[in-house]
């Protein structure tokens, strides 16, 4: 038997084997990912609720409420079409968009355009590797974390770590399991056996809670945690009772 393969020394070295467990854009975010989501955003009057040029009703709520401080500097993960960078840059954020799709960001990039908007800069990559100019005031995610594998949430974790400003809020929009809910509700171990995430991960509120707000180096506290509110078409905010609105904040430096 060769031993040429023995080159595992680190966590990134063990985090890359797991990743090649999954079949080339299996998972939506390793090999292969990028093109995948090129192919999904490149039809843009397919019938996806995201798509739509609004906001996240709970990222309206956040600063409507003031449980966000006006203006800093945000980190939009996945940020897709850019609907939630741009509304953010409209009340005068200054925004780093980043999206894996090339076809996602240059969407994001005419909306940007057309707005006139000049306070959002795109990076078109993969967030964990990206030069990233942090640290952020507020990071964002709507629907990016439920496409990533379970080992790669050490990954995500580290990216909040090094990302998010003392004091800073992080808030995400996230698959949840149970009724009415989305994605995949398998345990983590049998994503591995099979070989892909069946469109994304559901998460429990109690599972989001020991992972973002459990004792980590990153030190986060939970300022709310609901169901997504349902909006209709008409509404002028995006709304989808099938996914988890979640924000915490950092703890201040002391």
């Amino acid at each position: 038997m060769s031993q040429t393969d023995r080159t595992i020394r680190t966590v990134d070295d063990v985090l890359t084997l797991l990743d090649g467990l999954f079949s080339p854009g299996a998972d939506r975010w390793t090999e292969g990912g990028a093109e995948w989501w090129d192919g999904f955003y490149a039809d843009r009057d397919k019938p996806v609720p995201f798509f739509v040029a609004k906001p996240d009703e709970n990222l309206v709520s956040y600063v409507e409420q003031g449980l966000l401080p006006a203006g800093g500097r945000v980190l939009d993960l996945g940020c897709g079409p850019g609907r939630n960078a741009l509304h953010l840059a409209s009340l005068g954020f200054d925004v780093t968009a980043v999206d894996l799709s090339p076809t996602a960001i240059a969407w994001a990039g005419e909306r940007a355009a057309e707005a006139g908007a000049e306070n959002i800069r795109f990076v078109c990559g993969d967030a964990f590797t990206a030069a990233l100019d942090g640290p952020y005031d507020l990071v964002y995610d709507s629907g990016c974390f439920h496409h990533l594998p379970p080992h790669r949430r050490v990954s995500y974790l580290a990216l909040l770590d090094r990302a998010l400003a003392p004091g800073g809020h992080f808030a995400l929009t996230a698959f949840a399991a149970g009724e009415g809910g989305m994605g995949s509700e398998l345990p983590d171990a049998d994503f591995y056996r099979e070989g892909g995430l069946h469109g994304g991960l559901a998460y429990t509120d109690a599972s989001l809670r020991t992972i973002f707000g459990g004792p980590t180096e990153t030190g986060l506290t939970e300022i709310e945690l609901r169901r997504m509110r349902d909006e209709p078409s008409d509404s002028p905010v995006f709304g989808e009772p099938f996914l988890w609105t979640a924000l915490f904040r950092r703890r201040p430096r002391r």
